[in-house]
């Protein structure tokens, strides 16, 4: 058969409950289409009560919440940010929004997060030469814990404020803690592909009550207290609205299931492909953390098999199925060419070896076996 035969398989795509339009009917009738409204308060508070963060923001995307919340750490022009080169763009991107510059730190094979022992590398070097970053931002990649003890006792030793980019990490947690609860500032993004949707949004947590409240007040252009519109601080306009926000309260309903689904989709992989010479799977979970598996990872081995990730996306594309490759390590864009990278062998191969497989949990077995179908056809029998 060819490939328009069968549906296409997407990578993550949105999966929406019953109860979502309930929200936004609500919000219709009631005429809550304007960005602010019950809605909006309702999704704030279900985040704090999941997470146990006193603070939420909801905004239009995890990278508003990435930026405002650099801003709230103090980061501005010239000064320096520690972040993992193992990431999508917009963990860095905000920081060069603020002039400020990135430091990229390598992964560790485990987890593929920030390495502890490169990070205590870079801190130690910036500290020999009087600088010392003004914050460390700790992503936890595809829903996978990073190694958190370790990092947040450097940034702890070292006097670096963290931003917890969990963006694609909600549901997870570290020690029995949700994850996006333990930075001084937390994001989440709730994009059309992540483990809950509100089609596009994110959200910012913290803490800190006046931090929450200066946050708010840059997301609605910074208004002052006045009769007439008066601005004496830059703002953005980066509230997310009412009707999405209704999204979000209903599809926080799911969020147990969906992280049970995606759990059994990593482990239905990986029980039916282990047999295959040079294919595995990562990251892999401390013993300290339990991933959402948002997205299932397999990495090829090249002393053990001599198909690539590309040659098998093409196989996978000529069946319909959408895969995509890991991450591009940030210090290999030309975006952010020549800048500070410590150490980059490790978050390196693993681009080179790793393809993520769809992991929606919308999927069926019947959807899953054609994929593994798909996958075997390529291997020598």
């Amino acid at each position: 058969m060819h490939s328009q035969d069968y549906d296409r398989l997407y990578l993550s795509p949105p999966h929406l409950g019953r109860h979502e339009i309930n929200y936004l009917h609500k919000a219709i009738e009631d005429n809550w289409v304007a960005p602010v409204g019950p809605n909006l308060d309702g999704f704030e508070q279900d985040v704090c009560a999941f997470t146990g963060v006193k603070h939420a923001l909801a905004l239009n995307s995890g990278t508003a919440a990435i930026h405002l919340g650099l801003r709230l750490l103090g980061v501005g022009p010239g000064d320096e940010v520690l972040c993992p080169s193992f990431t999508f763009v917009a963990t860095a991107n905000p920081i060069s929004y603020l002039g400020a510059t990135p430091v990229f730190i390598d992964s560790e094979a485990e987890t593929w997060n920030m390495c502890p022992e490169r990070l205590r590398e870079a801190l130690e070097d910036m500290r020999r030469r009087n600088r010392r970053p003004r914050a460390l931002i700790v992503v936890h990649l595809y829903g996978m814990p990073a190694r958190l003890r370790e990092i947040l006792a450097l940034a702890e030793e070292f006097e670096v404020p963290v931003l917890e980019d969990a963006a694609e990490a909600l549901g997870a947690t570290y020690e029995g803690r949700p994850l996006g609860s333990f930075g001084a500032v937390g994001v989440f993004s709730f994009n059309g592909n992540k483990i809950l949707t509100t089609s596009g949004g994110g959200m910012l947590t913290t803490n800190n009550a006046d931090w929450a409240a200066k946050a708010r007040a840059w997301a609605t252009q910074a208004r002052d207290e006045a009769p007439y519109y008066q601005h004496s601080e830059l703002g953005y306009n980066y509230r997310l609205s009412n009707l999405l926000a209704g999204i979000g309260r209903g599809q926080m309903g799911l969020l147990d299931d969906r992280v049970k689904k995606r759990r059994e989709i990593y482990a239905w992989y990986q029980a039916k492909l282990q047999d295959l010479p040079g294919l595995g799977f990562g990251p892999t979970e401390p013993a300290e953390g339990r991933s959402n598996r948002w997205l299932t990872c397999l990495l090829l081995d090249p002393t053990e098999t001599t198909i690539m990730p590309e040659q098998l996306r093409l196989h996978l594309e000529s069946h319909n199925i959408e895969s995509r490759p890991l991450w591009k390590p940030l210090h290999l864009q030309p975006l952010f060419a020549g800048l500070p990278m410590y150490g980059g062998a490790v978050c390196t191969d693993l681009f080179t070896r790793g393809l993520c497989l769809p992991s929606g949990s919308a999927l069926t077995e019947t959807d899953l076996y054609r994929v593994a179908r798909a996958i075997r056809e390529l291997w020598p029998t």
